[in-house]
């Protein structure tokens, strides 16, 4: 064990502890993430594809699947999926013929523009579990341990993309009136 670096007992503990916790997070962000985007008759899978497209613009399948840490055959399915309902379309390159592409139709970021507007952070719980902390530090809690874990899980693409995905945001969305309005929405007569 890597010239036990740490006694069994501690790995396994700390695994344990890991799992339990990240279980736990799981299934309330869940539950929170199936009740937003019900109106919009989407599930978990189906919502994480359309906001990677909006956000990598142009993404192939394989890049879905592997920022969205799902297997690519269920990357393509449900993509495929919101293919059909015409809020993705599905694309080949000229120079990259082997891969499947897929980009956001007027119809899917008005869908998913919409799921953000609808967002709203009373009904989530992990949220709320955290406003105590925000509360007693002034910030949220940091990430930089889990993301370093992270990126010694799925690497350094993984995370370029989640921080991407994150200055994305940041860039193009303000709040107005305690709703999230893309910078375009708001520039509009």
């Amino acid at each position: 064990m890597k010239d036990q670096l740490c006694s069994m007992k501690e790995a396994m503990f700390f695994s344990q502890r890991m799992a339990q916790i990240s279980k736990a997070l799981w299934k309330s962000i869940e539950k929170d993430w199936q009740e937003w985007i019900k109106p919009y008759q989407l599930n978990i899978n189906e919502h994480h594809i359309l906001w990677i497209a909006y956000h990598l613009r142009g993404a192939s399948i394989s890049d879905v699947a592997k920022f969205g840490v799902m297997h690519v055959s269920t990357a393509f399915n449900f993509s495929k999926k919101l293919e059909e309902r015409k809020l993705l379309k599905f694309s080949k390159r000229e120079n990259d013929k082997r891969n499947t592409y897929i980009q956001l139709t007027a119809k899917g970021e008005e869908l998913l523009l919409d799921s953000m507007k609808a967002y709203n952070p009373e009904n989530n719980a992990v949220f709320n579990g955290a406003l105590p902390l925000r509360e007693l530090y002034g910030k949220f809690p940091d990430f930089i341990e889990l993301m370093t874990i992270i990126r010694h899980i799925y690497g350094d693409d993984f995370m370029d993309i989640f921080e991407r995905s994150f200055h994305h945001l940041e860039s193009e969305f303000i709040e107005q009136n305690g709703e999230l309005v893309n910078k375009k929405e708001d520039q509009e007569p």
